[in-house]
């Protein structure tokens, strides 16, 4: 994986802790357009160029309610989705962001959060069809990070203050 600071001009760059729009609610999508559609192909590039599982619009610097993902064999985009919890029984795994990378690495760095064990996602797809997909697992896990994006919260305000300033200072 390119550390996040090292990718081609021509890509979009991915917005690190401390960029006001990742602590931003985003704005609900109203046009579907050709536009979007080039956006959702720019947030695609820009999370396979660092090896990431899923991108929401403010890592770009966009705010705007749409995520990207390609994790466990799943793949695909949502466009203004609400998340409803379907299962809470918390899990905890290891967890990291493309926008919280270890100042010395460039890399995630990654810390035990706790996340719902399923979940289901409701929204729309680029051409404005309904789309509801049910997760459970490491796809679950990345529809609750990805919606907190969103919302202008990042996985490290899930952790206890300690740890959670720790991660903030090498970032």
């Amino acid at each position: 994986m390119q550390p996040l600071r090292e990718m081609g001009a021509s890509m979009r760059e991915i917005r690190v802790i401390g960029d006001p729009v990742l602590r931003t609610p985003a704005e609900p999508v109203k046009d579907f357009d050709r536009e979007l559609r080039r956006l959702i192909d720019e947030m695609f590039q820009a999370m396979y160029a660092v090896d990431g599982v899923g991108l929401a619009g403010p890592q770009i610097g966009v705010s705007r309610r749409v995520f990207v993902y390609d994790i466990s064999g799943r793949k695909g985009h949502l466009i203004n989705p609400t998340l409803t919890v379907d299962d809470a029984e918390e899990i905890v795994d290891e967890e990291g962001c493309l926008s919280v990378p270890d100042r010395g690495t460039g890399r995630p760095a990654f810390a035990p959060v706790g996340r719902a064990a399923g979940v289901t996602v409701e929204g729309f797809d680029r051409l404005e069809r309904p789309v509801r997909v049910q997760a459970r697992g490491s796809l679950a896990r990345c529809f609750q990070h990805e919606s907190e994006h969103l919302d202008g919260k990042l996985y490290v305000d899930r952790l206890p203050k300690n740890q959670a300033r720790k991660i903030i200072l090498q970032a």
